[in-house]
């Protein structure tokens, strides 16, 4: 009857030790779009190198590579796109001048 006790004992402190939230969980910096966006850019300017680096070893085919890298190349212009009009362009606000 003890050895039921103790299993039971047992059970229900594993159950609490696997299921136990704490009170305060760290779930690090909340991220903005913007961001989120930076962190794609650079995975997917990490993607084309690594391409390019894939294409000079000869492991990818001519077809393929100008599929792919302009497959990139796009994805990487949207996401420029979107982040300038995320955080503003000052490039063109620099341009305009007060009349």
């Amino acid at each position: 009857m003890t050895w039921m006790f103790v299993a039971a004992l047992l059970l229900i402190a594993t159950f609490f030790y696997v299921f136990y939230l704490p009170g305060r969980l760290f779930l690090g910096p909340e991220k903005t779009r913007a961001a989120y966006l930076r962190e794609r850019k650079d995975a997917v300017y990490e993607n084309l190198r690594d391409l390019n680096f894939e294409y000079q070893a000869g492991k990818v085919p001519d077809a393929d590579y100008q599929s792919m890298k302009s497959s990139l190349q796009d994805e990487a212009a949207t996401i420029l796109a979107e982040i300038t009009r995320l955080e503003g362009n000052p490039v063109q606000a620099a341009g305009k001048t007060r009349s």
